[in-house]
């Protein structure tokens, strides 16, 4: 236990590569490869992430930072810094898909440099890099950073929240570090609400109880520190109720503590299974997650060391750094395995994770006795990458004779999207034939997943553990690189882009867009078109609670409504996703296919 008077802790180096220039050039290299390049394409996919840079371009152009709109509804289940950072790039770069992707694909890159500075300083240059490494080439973050959703910035703040917590206890001199990081808290309130101060408040109160740091409470600054969480978090709040009646029940007891019971209203969130959603966390931290081992060995072993007394002075910022890894890790799963959850849900989680992983694996490769537990590690994860290359081989060979498929939703299986709302859900509608229109993403898989595992691992057991590292970390970014390709060719199947170029290229002023159903299978047509849209049947999901407001614009219709619409005057275009499409052809017998694309259609009353 350290003490009121404890002096400044010199952290331990331990012994460095001497090759930190190229790995800094070579992390940029994946960077840029793996995230820079996924800026561009394919085009913003419909739901949350058409939805949210719908919210954000609206924001520019309403001039309006308080209150979200998204079809010109009130949106106000949502924390706004995602969307101020978005509206910002938009001004800056244009109303595009680079504009929209750029803050999260800067929140990953400050995600992996936190992740490295952090290494380095508890763990020494070899922990580092590896954190950095890790983070941009595990397979979650880079899933979950595929389309707009704040997990990756509230990840980003709450980890420097708590760096600057441990470094302000460490280090010298420690006052701006504890205003930093009351500021990182705020702004992380303001990235997705009261979350964040469970996610950083529980663990610094844990730490602080188990190390008897607690009774440096006068250090914490706690009344300053309080004053600028509450300037920064605060006055968005209470604008946001001001300006919008019921916003304090909606936001903070509907989408917060409703929510995590499971009574949010209205319900569309699932919750995955318990075996599933533990068990998942191997697909999401992968390939790193294989070497749970190693550090599950590590970490018995710190424990024995410490009831020992093993633990000196110079070793102790890092071993403190691994107790809050482990704390705040576990705390981030055990809340979501209770409430309701998502796949990317526990983002926050990977960072700490994945900085004890590079631990574990930087310590054995140091040490003799640790080489087994790595050589089987890889020999795990090569076994693994050699199935799954197999089973892409297999379809690879299966659809040799097939033609290529320039739709790629033609070819694959269609599940019910409507009841259907875990965010990974679309990899159910794989089918053998989509192979067809996948053959150069797949083969690069293959590469990726039968070559560089074996590379690896013949490279441990000849004791060169660097490079070994490495060699899975470049199979790794090129199986990204292909998952990149491979979604490009899901594009007109998970957007609208296609069927929102139809309808600019054909409509006139004075025609009506309108989608069936929730918006949200349509919603990338919001974006693209950049005006409003009606909705037949639509007061649902995210749409409910900004259609109770009394200057709700007049865009919801019903089947009567629309009926009239579609025999009067004017030109209708009507928006059918593939699971309505029966409804609609019983309710209009009288139509022209303006587009189909992926099994979704735009029909209108006339040419």
């Amino acid at each position: 236990m350290s003490s009121p008077a404890a002096p400044a802790l010199q952290i331990q180096q331990p012994v460095t590569t001497s090759s930190r220039r190229p790995a800094l050039i070579l992390l940029a290299i994946i960077f840029a490869a793996v995230y820079l390049g996924s800026v561009f394409s394919p085009p913003l996919l419909d739901d949350a992430d058409s939805t949210h840079a719908e919210a954000a371009r609206e924001m520019l152009a309403r001039g309006d930072y308080v209150t979200l709109h998204v079809n010109g509804i009130r949106y106000l289940e949502k924390a706004p810094l995602p969307y101020w950072l978005v509206a910002g790039s938009y001004r800056l770069f244009g109303v595009n898909e680079f504009a929209a992707r750029l803050p999260t694909a800067l929140a990953v890159l400050l995600l992996a440099w936190l992740g490295m500075a952090w290494g380095e300083r508890a763990f020494g240059e070899r922990t580092g890099i590896y954190a950095g490494l890790f983070v941009l080439t595990s397979a979650g973050v880079y899933l979950f950073t595929r389309i707009f959703i704040p997990d990756v910035l509230l990840s980003l703040l709450i980890a420097a929240s708590l760096y600057f917590l441990l470094t302000a206890l460490e280090l010298r001199p420690a006052a701006w570090r504890w205003y930093a990081g009351y500021a990182c808290v705020a702004l992380a309130v303001l990235a997705k609400g009261l979350v964040a101060l469970v996610f950083v408040g529980m663990p610094a109160l844990i730490y602080l109880a188990i190390t008897g740091e607690w009774r440096r409470w006068r250090e914490v600054r706690l009344l300053s520190g309080l004053a600028l969480f509450f300037a920064i978090a605060a006055p968005w709040h209470i604008l946001a109720g001001l300006r919008n009646h019921g916003f304090f029940w909606f936001y903070f007891v509907n989408e917060h503590f409703l929510r995590f019971l499971g009574e949010r209203y209205p319900k569309d969130y699932n919750k995955l299974p318990a075996a599933l959603y533990w068990s998942l966390h191997l697909v999401w931290l992968f390939p790193w997650s294989f070497y749970l081992p190693s550090l599950v060995r590590n970490a018995v072993r710190d424990v024995k060391d410490r009831s020992a007394g093993a633990e000196d002075t110079r070793q102790r910022f890092a071993a403190r750094t691994r107790l809050l890894c482990w704390i705040w890790a576990g705390l981030v799963l055990l809340f979501f395995a209770i409430s309701t959850n998502q796949e990317y849900y526990t983002f926050p989680a990977y960072l700490p994770l994945l900085l004890l992983l590079a631990d574990a694996v930087a310590r054995d490769e140091r040490q003799e006795n640790g080489r087994g537990w790595l050589i089987g590690s890889s020999a795990a994860i090569a076994l693994v990458s050699l199935v799954a290359g197999a089973a892409l081989l297999a379809g690879l060979w299966y659809s040799r004779h097939l033609p290529y498929a320039p739709d790629i939703g033609a070819v694959l299986a269609k599940h019910n999207m409507a009841a259907d709302t875990l965010s990974m859900s679309h990899a159910l509608d794989l089918s053998a034939e989509s192979f067809a229109a996948l053959r150069l993403p797949a083969i690069l898989a293959v590469l990726a997943l039968v070559f560089t595992p074996l590379l690896s691992l013949g490279l441990r057991l000849r004791r060169r553990s660097y490079p070994a590292t490495w060699a899975l970390a470049a199979g790794m970014a090129l199986l990204l690189f292909a998952a990149h390709i491979a979604l490009g060719r899901f594009g007109p199947y998970m957007s609208s882009k296609a069927l929102a170029q139809r309808i600019a290229a054909q409509e006139k002023p004075g025609d009506e867009v309108m989608i069936y159903g929730d918006q949200a299978f349509g919603s990338s047509l919001l974006f693209y078109l950049q005006r409003p849209i009606r909705l037949v049947n639509g007061r649902t999901t995210s749409m409910w609670f900004g259609s109770t407001f009394p200057d709700v614009p007049k865009i919801f219709l019903d089947d009567n409504d629309l009926l009239r619409e579609w025999n009067g005057s004017g030109r209708v275009f009507l928006f059918v996703p593939g699971y309505e499409k029966a409804r609609v052809d019983a309710l209009l017998p009288q139509k022209h296919v303006v587009a189909e694309v992926s099994g979704k259609f735009v029909y209108s009353n006339r040419f």
